[in-house]
């Protein structure tokens, strides 16, 4: 098996090379404690893993005293990539307690401060996140031992990807991150069914398009010559109604600001409309109603839920941009504005703004949409992309910008569709060798604009979709990006080896049919690959 160096843009180093310096001493520290663990895991880990049958959260205590969990809480204190908000300080406080944590907002909205209230703060310094691994100077570090490739890996990994969970097809790709070269590959550029490693894709195209500080802005307009007032939607889906807003933008704020414009003015009556021509086509996703996501559409409040939940399923109002202009005609009858039944509008250019609210910046939103893998918020981001790049903010829009976003960076988008942002469209498609290309992208020191796209990537038995998965042997030290559709299992992300080596990781199967069988294969295919250098 040949591998073959990859483009200069997949190459992270020498950043990463420094950092994997820098870190070396702890993680070989950890890592000559854990090693006989991680060994006999890796070795065991098919019979061990098939016993499973359902998932288990492992349990950290604050006494506890295992070399896997000394292993995980020193790669969390001391590894990354890590944000710049407090994941890293969270993440081994929980590993040393019991308290589970959100993305890189904690639930606790986007400041990273622990604050509920107030202006989001600008997008983390993306510096920080790579260079969280160290900053010893160039090259490869000697004593870095370089993970297996060739044979070698195809020996560790072969045998696995040979599961029959993994379906009818299957594909898979490893590359160092430090070196730049693919260490494994297997059906690598055939495209497959992504689910919501789709999300990779988007983040990036957003990113690219927009960059991590854009912000999503919801108004009101007065028009002058009828005193309508028209709430025009910005395709910001986190604008929240709760009295907490906890650093997103507030349906209550804006209404306040808009009261008191309009109180100036001596009005305290008006015709309420509201506008969502920012979006165009279908709102309806091709899955049809579905609990997962509610229609897109450029204005919603929480995500059109109904139950009080901020992330997963949870079902939604049938027509969330109504929804949303009747509760903020509520919040204007709070401030002593008197409005009528909402009706659809178009702002005219003529009309005045009256107030603005805007959502904390796009890096926020890549790491909430990848962490919770929300499908609303992934649909929001791939129609400003389309807008971005010109494109009508529609499905049909999104397939033309996605790819050609990614192309214009020089990712190798052959075969790959995009015919939404969540991944939800059965006919995606995305090859292993794109998905790894992605995540070397966004390590790719000369792109920090990328950098949330590795901050927001769930960590295995930490955050997210991972919290309660690939926790034996690989907790703290894979984040990676889940995905699951009736017959289709993937997981994308990167990992720390035992040898403080950053690699990106790729593996895809369709036409699986016991989707615990083949999440479970996908976890140990991770946690083998980060003990395989240890074993």
């Amino acid at each position: 098996m040949t591998v073959p160096e990859l483009r200069p843009w997949r190459a992270a180093q020498p950043h990463v090379a420094r950092a994997a310096g820098a870190v070396r001493p702890r993680l070989a520290r950890a890592a000559r404690a854990a090693g006989p663990r991680l060994a006999r895991f890796a070795r065991a880990a098919k019979p061990q893993l098939a016993r499973v049958t359902r998932p288990k959260t492992w349990q950290y205590t604050a006494g506890a005293a295992t070399a896997g969990l000394a292993l995980a809480a020193g790669v969390v204190t001391a590894a990354g990539p890590w944000d710049s908000t407090g994941q890293r300080t969270a993440e081994r406080d929980r590993a040393a307690a019991l308290e589970r944590t959100g993305g890189v907002d904690h639930g606790r909205g986007s400041g990273g401060s622990g604050t509920t209230s107030g202006p989001p703060r600008p997008a983390p310094s993306a510096g920080s996140v790579l260079a969280g691994l160290g900053g010893a100077s160039g090259g490869v570090p000697g004593g870095v031992k370089a993970p297996p490739g060739g044979e070698a890996l195809d020996d560790v990994l072969g045998p696995l990807l040979d599961d029959p969970a993994f379906g009818t097809r299957r594909a898979a790709a490893v590359v160092d991150l430090t070196t730049g070269k693919r260490l494994y590959g297997l059906g690598a550029d055939a495209p497959l069914t992504p689910a919501s490693t789709t999300k990779i894709a988007t983040a990036v195209a957003a990113l690219a398009a927009l960059g991590p500080d854009h912000r999503l802005t919801t108004r009101t307009a007065l028009e002058a010559d009828t005193g309508e007032v028209v709430l025009v939607g910005g395709g910001d889906p986190t604008l929240t109604a709760r009295e907490d807003a906890r650093g997103l933008a507030s349906l209550r704020t804006l209404a306040g600001k808009t009261a008191a414009a309009l109180k100036k003015r001596d009005v305290r009556k008006v015709t309420l409309s509201y506008d969502t021509t920012l979006y165009a086509g279908e709102e309806t996703h091709p899955i049809g109603v579905n609990e997962n996501l509610a229609r897109v559409t450029a204005l919603m409040a929480d995500e059109a839920r109904t139950d009080g939940s901020t992330r997963g399923p949870a079902p939604r109002v049938p027509d969330p941009a109504a929804d949303a202009a009747r509760t903020f005609a509520g919040f204007l009858k709070q401030h002593g504005i008197t409005a009528s039944s909402p009706g659809p509008s178009k702002a005219t250019d003529r009309a005045d703004t009256l107030a603005t609210v805007s959502s904390p910046p796009l890096a926020a939103l890549v790491e909430r949409m990848l962490t919770n893998s929300d499908n609303d918020l992934a649909e929001a981001l791939a129609r400003h992309t389309a807008l971005a790049t010109g494109e009508s903010a529609d499905f049909e829009g999104v397939s033309a910008a996605v790819p050609a976003r990614l192309k214009q960076l020089g990712l190798p988008v052959r075969g790959a569709r995009f015919h939404d942002g969540s991944g939800l469209d059965r006919t995606d498609r995305i090859t292993a060798d794109l998905l790894t290309a992605l995540l070397a992208e966004a390590a790719d020191p000369a792109r920090p604009e990328l950098r949330p796209v590795l901050t927001g990537l769930p960590v295995a038995g930490f955050t997210g979709t991972l919290t309660s998965r690939s926790t034996e042997g690989a907790a703290g030290l894979v984040r990676a990006k889940t995905g699951t559709l009736t017959g289709v299992n993937t997981l994308a992300g990167t990992m720390v080896t035992a040898e403080g080596r950053l690699l990106a990781f790729a593996f895809l199967a369709s036409g699986t049919t016991d989707a615990w069988a083949a999440q479970t294969a996908l976890d140990r295919l991770a946690t083998t690959l980060v003990a395989g250098s240890a074993a």
